[in-house]
């Protein structure tokens, strides 16, 4: 009886043992699977990489406390203030659009309405905004386009009015970017401190034994606390007007004041695996579907009015122009379509200089190959610049350079490159004189804070070069579409910029604002971060069109 009695209590005790033991081990997977799930579904702060966020403030941007406000606000884009999911984020195969209250013709100079309607990849209805869409009216057959601004409401609802420029027949386009989560991760990356693109500094003197000593070392831009740097730092290169600085890993055996080449590097994606989900290429720059019928536009006897001579101070409209045939016709101002004689007339006693990246190095190599006698000098120097090209007959002289670090370019001497500042400081102006800059698609790349930097000390120089040469003709480009759509070069990027530098110049008198986003937004040619020949061409005569008004 004995024996019996302590054989039951071992067995109980052994029981209640495991029971412990085994509730506890449930409890630790169920732990771990939350954990895993957790993992797959982050929120947005929880994939934000450690101390990426940059603080710079206003005065450290050139700007003032007001002007960074309302900057902000013009920047402003919704989004998610939840958790993201893939399955929640924006299909482009769920997502459709439709016309308001469709009729059977139009005439020339009507409006349509068009509503999207964004949905997640349950088919639900989504309920905030932020989703990156694009719109255009558009006829293959006509070579015609126009651009349709898509107004977000939201509430995961947009809108589009589209204009009904030309007579025949038109369809709708619109296409998914990015969805509202994507953007998101953008803007995150965009405001860190993850340097999503390297570049190289060569360094290289001569030793006393006639030999030369070389070493490449990595470089980039130095703003705000915690910005790139090397274990072994820094090579410093302040820019004295901008106060832009330039740093590079100190070299092992040169001295810093030996830096003599540039490059680029290559580019580090920030991206974890959860968030390469959402750049998928079935997710990203998609047509969605929609109202399938043919738009019938019939002739206005009424007309389309006088426009005024192209000039400064003209406000930019949605749309701006529109193609026809191919041949941009613009609703600014009175352009002129420029053949080879009247290019070279225009120009006639012209300086004119172009600063920039490779898309204002395109107007310049167009005008060589327009302009009757022009041509270029040889300054020993590549594809890079600087360059020059002259007609001595009629007093012609056309420069081209690139902008300042950082510049994504091939290998090329430090000291060619200028910021677009110090290089407009440095011109005399008058009214023989034209200038033309842009600066975008090498700045996407790093915060916008810096961006708004350098805008800032371009606006300073372009106020005083008007100051004491106010019959300067000055032309901004803006920033156009291009091929990317990914966490290096999104379209987004672009238009935030464009944004920024046409709220910085809205109260300057005597510039040229020119919108070459709608121009290449609209057009049947795959977007590229160089614009095709047709574009090219047209938006040689809608600058030329400024400089030589009628």
């Amino acid at each position: 009886m004995g024996s019996n009695t302590q054989v039951y209590g071992l067995r109980k005790y052994v029981f209640f043992t495991c029971s412990i033991w085994i509730t506890f081990c449930l409890s630790l997977w169920q732990m771990n699977c939350f954990q895993i799930r957790k993992f797959h579904l982050p929120s947005p702060k929880q994939i934000l990489p450690k101390n990426s966020s940059l603080t710079i403030s206003a005065s450290e941007m050139g700007i003032s406390d007001e002007e960074w406000e309302s900057l902000q606000k013009a920047l402003d884009w919704p989004g998610p203030d939840l958790q993201i999911t893939l399955d929640l984020s924006t299909s482009p195969v769920h997502s459709t659009f439709s016309t308001v209250e469709p009729k059977k013709s139009y005439k020339v100079g009507d409006n349509i309405s068009v509503i999207i309607t964004a949905r997640d990849h349950n088919k639900n209805l989504k309920r905030y905004g932020g989703d990156f869409f694009k719109a255009k009216l558009f006829n293959s057959q006509l070579k015609a386009s126009v651009y349709g601004e898509v107004v977000d409401h939201r509430n995961g609802t947009y809108s589009a009015v589209l204009l009904l420029p030309w007579e025949g027949q038109a369809q709708v386009f619109v296409r998914l970017e990015h969805s509202s989560e994507v953007v998101q991760i953008l803007k995150k990356y965009r405001e860190s401190s993850f340097p999503r693109s390297h570049y190289k500094g060569y360094f290289g003197g001569a030793g006393p034994n006639k030999t030369r000593i070389s070493e490449v070392v990595e470089c980039n831009i130095k703003w705000g606390e915690g910005s790139w740097s090397k274990s072994n730092c820094c090579c410093e290169y302040k820019d004295i007007k901008t106060g832009t600085v330039w740093q590079c890993e100190r070299p092992k055996k040169l001295p810093c004041d030996k830096l003599v080449y540039h490059s680029k590097g290559g580019l580090e994606n920030p991206l974890n695996t959860f968030e390469k989900q959402f750049f998928a290429k079935t997710l990203t720059n998609v047509r969605i579907t929609g109202d399938t019928q043919i738009i019938n536009i019939l002739p206005n006897t009424a007309g389309n009015g006088t426009r005024e001579r192209c000039r400064s101070g003209l406000k930019t409209p949605v749309p701006a122009g529109f193609y026809l045939k191919d041949v941009w016709k613009s609703f600014v101002c009175n352009t002129q379509q420029f053949d080879s004689a009247q290019m070279l007339k225009c120009l006639q006693n012209k300086i004119v200089y172009m600063i920039g990246d490779s898309t204002t190095r395109q107007w310049f190599e167009f005008f060589e190959s327009k302009v009757p006698g022009l041509k270029r000098m040889n300054l020993q120097t590549r594809s890079y610049g600087p360059l020059m090209a002259v007609e001595l007959k009629n007093n012609v002289i056309i420069h081209w350079r690139p902008h300042g670090v950082p510049l994504r370019f091939s290998v090329m001497p430090i000291t060619n490159l200028h910021y677009i500042s110090n290089v407009i400081d440095n011109i005399a102006g008058g009214p023989h004189v034209v200038v033309v800059f842009t600066i975008f698609a090498h700045l996407v790349f790093h915060p916008l804070t810096f961006y708004v930097h350098e805008v800032a000390k371009i606006r300073q120089s372009v106020v005083a070069l008007l100051s004491r040469a106010p019959q300067t003709t000055i032309v901004i480009k803006s920033g156009n579409t291009a091929g990317y759509k990914d966490i290096f070069q999104s379209d987004w990027y672009t238009l935030q910029e464009n944004i920024v530098m046409k709220e910085m110049f809205r109260d300057i008198d005597g510039v040229i604002y020119f919108d070459i986003w709608q121009m290449t937004s609209c057009h049947y040619l795959t977007e590229n971060i160089h614009p095709g020949p047709v574009v090219i061409a047209n938006a040689i005569s809608v600058f030329l069109s400024y400089v030589c008004p009628v």
